[in-house]
């Protein structure tokens, strides 16, 4: 398993991982709230103790949590990015209907059998499942989970909108105030981009950037890099110090993209009769970050440093190469051995710099 596909496992099994565990503690509280009402009420409970009732909720939880957690972030989540919504969720809904009635019917078989003290495949348990799953308080359990699966899915495609380190930001107020941080920046360009426009003409090359920005996205987010902005066919990108000198993570996020659009030559050959490429430019500094907007909230970062990063991005095309990054860069990047070889490119002078920046490539 190479680094890029271990990344993306690593991701999605996480994303798998604190959904299991959110779905669990729904669980658990649902039953609580649904076994609290019923012993305030002296509700006759059949002489079924509530170790028993504990259970079967953890294990829903559980079982909900890994089947419907891999549904989502394996299946529904692509049918959403790549299919029109109507289709997407109509889709949804009957495949969530086969998941819960599979997770209803393995976990009312455990229950069953573990309550009359027969053997898992017996018929009786299989029997009270089934009339279970045929009374009302079954299509209550049915519409809960099933609002609980969008409401997951609303809060995934709302942090996929804002960007993993941008959503947490905004929900713990981070940059409500202004700070001043430490970071890394790339601005990610693709090459020849108006020739190809003029080529393709104007929808087809629409759906061409599309299809380059998706094709990107799992690089830079395996890299830990931040999506700051898409500016017509550029990706502005950022990371945190640590996240992006970690294994030289912004790096190897240019050379992750390349490598993915280059084993999809085939596709973007057959669709555009174009083969994308990128130009990027780096640098890292200080800059000031915080909320702007009032209808349309975001957080926005200025200093010097976007400045430096695009004019060394646009340089790529005059000195004939892919990637550029300053020495103030590579200083401070531990490159782990065997890994890239800097090739130091010599002192330029900036549009609007008064130094020249010493640059390097790869």
């Amino acid at each position: 398993m190479n680094t890029f596909t271990y990344h993306k496992f690593q991701a999605e099994a996480g994303k798998i991982f604190w959904i299991t565990i959110g779905w669990t503690i729904i669980s658990v509280f649902h039953f609580w709230t649904i076994y609290s009402n019923l012993k305030s009420f002296n509700c006759d409970l059949g002489g079924l103790t509530l170790s028993l009732f504990l259970r079967g909720s953890i294990r829903t939880g559980i079982m909900a949590g890994i089947l419907g957690g891999s549904a989502i972030v394996f299946i529904w989540e692509k049918w959403l990015r790549a299919k029109n919504y109507k289709w997407a969720l109509f889709s949804i809904f009957w495949s969530f209907t086969l998941l819960y009635l599979l997770i209803s019917i393995l976990n009312g078989m455990a229950f069953q059998s573990s309550r009359l003290g027969r053997p898992f495949f017996d018929l009786e348990p299989l029997k009270l499942t089934v009339m279970r799953l045929l009374s009302m308080s079954e299509m209550h359990s049915y519409l809960f989970w099933l609002f609980i699966v969008l409401g997951t899915m609303i809060i995934l495609q709302v942090r996929d909108k804002y960007g993993p380190g941008t959503f947490s930001a905004f929900l713990m107020g981070k940059y409500f105030r202004p700070k001043r941080e430490e970071r890394i920046f790339m601005f990610l360009d693709l090459r020849s981009s108006t020739t190809i426009a003029e080529q393709l003409g104007e929808v087809r090359y629409f759906n061409f950037v599309r299809d380059v920005f998706r094709h990107a996205t799992p690089s830079i987010l395996s890299s830990k890099g931040e999506i700051y902005q898409y500016v017509g066919d550029e990706i502005v990108i950022s990371w945190k110090m640590k996240n992006g000198m970690e294994n030289a993570n912004c790096l190897r996020c240019f050379f992750d993209i390349q490598m993915e659009l280059r084993r999809r030559m085939a596709y973007y050959q057959k669709t555009y009769e174009v083969i994308p490429e990128f130009k990027a430019g780096l640098h890292y500094g200080f800059v000031m970050a915080g909320e702007v907007g009032v209808v349309k909230r975001d957080i926005a970062f200025s200093g010097d440093v976007l400045n430096t990063a695009a004019r060394i991005q646009s340089k790529c095309n005059e000195l004939g190469v892919n990637i550029l990054f300053s020495q103030f860069l590579l200083d401070k990047l531990s490159l782990p051995p065997h890994s890239f070889e800097p090739k130091k490119i010599g002192g330029m002078l900036l549009r609007g710099k008064q130094e020249q920046v010493v640059l390097y490539t790869v």
